[in-house]
């Protein structure tokens, strides 16, 4: 039997793996892939609670998820526009390399 405690740790899991990916990448596209498996494992929580705990509303959880897909959605058309946008100008998409926005 799956309880709440089994969907908390691979939601731990997922999101400490994503936390990994983002900081320890040096391409774009693969810290965009860590922030989107963190995002990932906070739907996974939401939704573990509002399957496994007894509330008045019990669909809020689904709805919460629901927005984080539609933002993660948005936040990845808009960084890879960015990405493919800084790689036109500098020809890299190494976020070590880029000071674009410095001085």
């Amino acid at each position: 039997m799956i309880s709440l405690e089994h969907v908390l740790v691979v939601g731990a899991l997922l999101f400490s793996i994503g936390l990994y990916i983002a900081l320890s990448r040096r391409n774009a596209v693969g810290v965009l892939m860590g922030v989107e498996l963190m995002l990932n494992s906070v739907n996974l929580n939401l939704i573990g609670f509002a399957r496994f705990i007894d509330s008045p509303r019990p669909i809020d959880g689904q709805v919460f998820t629901v927005f984080i897909i539609t933002v993660a959605a948005a936040e990845a058309a808009v960084a890879l526009a960015l990405a493919v946008s800084v790689y036109r100008i500098r020809q890299t998409i190494d976020v070590d390399r880029l000071n674009i926005l410095r001085w």
